[in-house]
């Protein structure tokens, strides 16, 4: 490696740092406006559309869909149908997963 003044720099990108207050609200941000995509939220705040989309998903693990602030009982029943369409697809998942293996094993 040349370490001459005239060798080109590495680049490195800073990484930008979010407090974890920042990351709920956006979070929150994203559960009020279903009718927005995470992309237009993420233009809104200013930060990567992929790191948006992984605080929703770990908020979503780790919490379950929180109820943002305001919810309606309709929207409420809306987004919490929501979420049991996707757990049953993730158990039909798992279930399918789970054969597979038992008779790779065989």
């Amino acid at each position: 490696m040349d370490s001459s003044p005239m060798a080109p720099k590495k680049s490195r990108r800073k990484r930008n740092r979010y407090t974890p207050e920042f990351k709920q609200r956006a979070v929150a941000l994203v559960q009020r406006n279903p009718d927005k995509t995470l992309k237009e939220i993420a233009i809104e705040l200013g930060v990567s559309r992929y790191a948006l989309g992984d605080w929703v998903r770990r908020s979503e693990s780790e919490h379950g869909t929180v109820a943002p602030p305001g919810e309606t009982p309709e929207q409420e029943l809306k987004r919490l149908r929501k979420e049991v369409e996707r757990l049953r697809e993730e158990r039909e998942i798992l279930k399918k997963a789970a054969t597979f293996f038992a008779k790779e094993t065989e």
